[in-house]
């Protein structure tokens, strides 16, 4: 592509109030060590009362926009399962609270995945000449659907967003987005899903179900699937690009389990270190987990302009996806 998608700002946040794994230890007969050993996550944060999934995603942007040295941008999408109401979509609000008067703005639904496809629509505007500048957020207050007495879920995911500024410019530029590789498989649903309050379950005439109104997940069965998919998509991405595999600096995948990350880096060929690992501090943060991870590693010193990156995440739908490109200098904002 002559006309790239180039990231050129950064921005992250999270709610000020932590959530260790001593917090679950009596209601969910567990312990801090069985979370570690098992998830590889230490704490979360959570969403206070009264605080929704837009007011994560506007301080994130205001700081990629920062970051990029940007006050507007001609296209804002969100990746969201965690929208503030079933309709409108979020991401109109969230561009008119950020100034981003009357642009277009909308939500992408997939999930985990859900940032990873985000950046793939924002790069197809770019590279279509319909935008020069666009916005991707991925943002989540995922603990507000969480049942908080099924411990196979309560303990895995924290809340907030992450951000990200794209410009167009050439391919050859440091931070162009170079490929991007994208799946799903709609039988297996029912892994990832939230059972109730959809039009399947409204359709049949009776009241939302309370019950049946919490995100559910069958771990097991997830954990295999992730691993495999996101490897598969990883080698996919790898290969139309041109990048061997010992050619990759950083692999910034979804910050689900550790163990998933390392299965992931075992079966494409690379060494686990070079795996970033963010989860200890944010838990699962679904579509907020890309950026939240590459502002962290880029804030700490473990991504630095230059490095080759490959990025992969695995949702419920199930979706899948994974993009690369070569960091640019950016300061997170």
């Amino acid at each position: 592509m002559s006309r790239a998608a180039v990231l050129t700002g950064i921005g992250a946040m999270v709610p000020p109030r932590e959530v260790g794994n001593d917090a679950f230890a009596e209601r969910l007969a567990t312990s801090d060590e069985w979370i570690r050993t098992r998830t590889g996550i230490r704490k979360r944060h959570m969403v206070d009362p009264g605080t929704s999934t837009s007011d994560l995603a506007v301080e994130a942007g205001q700081r990629a926009l920062k970051s990029a040295g940007r006050d507007q941008v001609d296209l804002v999408v969100l990746a969201t399962a965690t929208p503030d109401y079933p309709l409108p979509g979020t991401a109109p609000d969230v561009a008119s609270r950020l100034g981003l008067d009357h642009v277009p703005a909308f939500d992408v639904a997939a999930v985990c995945a859900g940032f990873v496809y985000a950046l793939a629509t924002a790069a197809g505007t770019i590279g279509a000449g319909l935008t020069d500048r666009v916005l991707v957020i991925g943002a989540e207050a995922f603990s507000t659907i969480l049942d908080p007495t099924d411990r196979g879920t309560a303990i895995l995911f924290g809340d907030g967003a992450g951000a990200v500024v794209l410009e167009r410019g050439p391919a050859d530029a440091p931070g162009a987005l170079l490929g991007f590789d994208l799946g799903s498989d709609g039988s297996m649903a029912d892994l990832i899903m939230i059972p109730g309050g959809g039009s399947r379950q409204r359709s049949g005439g009776a009241p939302p179900d309370a019950d049946r109104a919490w995100f559910t997940m069958q771990g097991r069965e997830v954990f295999g699937q992730a691993a495999t998919r996101m490897a598969e998509s990883t080698r996919t991405l790898l290969k139309t690009i041109d990048w061997p595999v010992e050619s990759v600096d950083r692999f910034v995948g979804h910050q689900a389990n550790v163990r998933i990350l390392h299965a992931v880096s075992d079966l494409i060929g690379l060494p686990r270190e070079r795996a970033v690992v963010h989860l200890d501090q944010v838990g699962n943060t679904s579509a907020a987990s890309i950026p939240l991870a590459l502002a962290h590693a880029a804030a700490t010193g473990q991504l630095l302009p230059g490095h080759r990156v490959a990025m992969s995440a695995f949702g419920g739908g199930l979706a899948w996806g994974s993009a690369a490109l070569v960091w640019p200098d950016v300061v997170p904002g």
